[in-house]
């Protein structure tokens, strides 16, 4: 039996750690808790990169205006920066056309995930952030069994079908043995500018309650804001500050 191909940092790049964005399903907001995530960290003075796995529905790129392709010296893959200084690479960083579709079949995306990897010249972080598509399944398994993952941040939304799908990919990377390092509660409630109210749009958050039953200590939940979509589609995430994603970077306690 062939085994599985472990993919190594190429000799330019030495990252401090590697932590996955995971959710067992789309529209939770992954790619905007990558972002933030990334954001945070590179204020708290770390060098930060990001990774995005989605091939088939990048979307890192658009937050931070990040409209220039990577580069290549002939031997290795440049990635853009944005402009705090976090390093960037998507597929939409490699095509011409943003716009087209990517209609790749699994072996050719793993290979993607894997050049993004290994010949992308990230020089010194002490993160990479990779943000994943939705799900269990080709992408999420290559990332799992193939990347020196130091551990995974899980992201939900309020909704019940959502406890069902967070608890696969708390399942999952328990299964491969991959630290979980928390859970971020995306569109957990919204607060009225007006009267300050609290409203619960999905429904009463459980995550409390879920995470004590999966052993998880370290827990975000993210408001509904109207400015965090505007900020976004502005390509200005980096000028966003929410108190409580830098609680929960704290509760990472890496000590770097």
């Amino acid at each position: 039996m062939q085994g599985i191909e472990k993919f190594n940092f190429n000799k330019n790049s030495n990252i401090k750690k590697l932590i996955a964005i995971a959710s067992g399903k789309g529209g939770v907001g992954k790619s905007f808790t990558t972002s933030i995530l990334a954001c945070h960290l590179n204020k708290m003075g770390f060098k930060v990169g990001i990774l995005d796995a989605d091939i088939t529905g990048p979307s890192i790129p658009e937050g931070f205006a990040i409209d220039e392709l990577a580069k290549s010296n002939g031997r290795e893959i440049l990635p853009p920066t944005t402009k705090t200084g976090i390093k960037i690479i998507s597929v939409n960083t490699i095509l011409e056309d943003k716009f087209s579709p990517v209609l790749w079949r699994g072996p050719i995306i793993n290979n993607a995930i894997r050049q993004f990897f290994s010949d992308v010249n990230w020089g010194d972080l002490d993160f990479l952030l990779v943000d994943m598509p939705p799900g269990t399944g080709d992408v999420s398994l290559t990332v799992f069994q193939s990347m020196p993952l130091d551990g995974i941040i899980v992201v939900s939304t309020p909704q019940d079908l959502v406890e069902m799908i967070v608890k696969k990919a708390v399942t999952m990377a328990k299964l491969m043995k991959i630290n979980i390092l928390g859970i971020v509660e995306n569109m957990s409630y919204f607060k009225c500018p007006t009267c300050g109210n609290i409203h619960h749009i999905f429904g009463e958050s459980k995550i409390y309650q879920q995470a004590q039953a999966m052993g998880i200590e370290n827990i975000c939940k993210l408001p509904i804001d109207p400015k965090f979509s505007e900020y976004v589609d502005k390509g200005d995430i980096e000028l966003l500050e929410i108190t409580d994603i830098n609680e929960f970077i704290k509760g990472l306690n890496y000590g770097i």
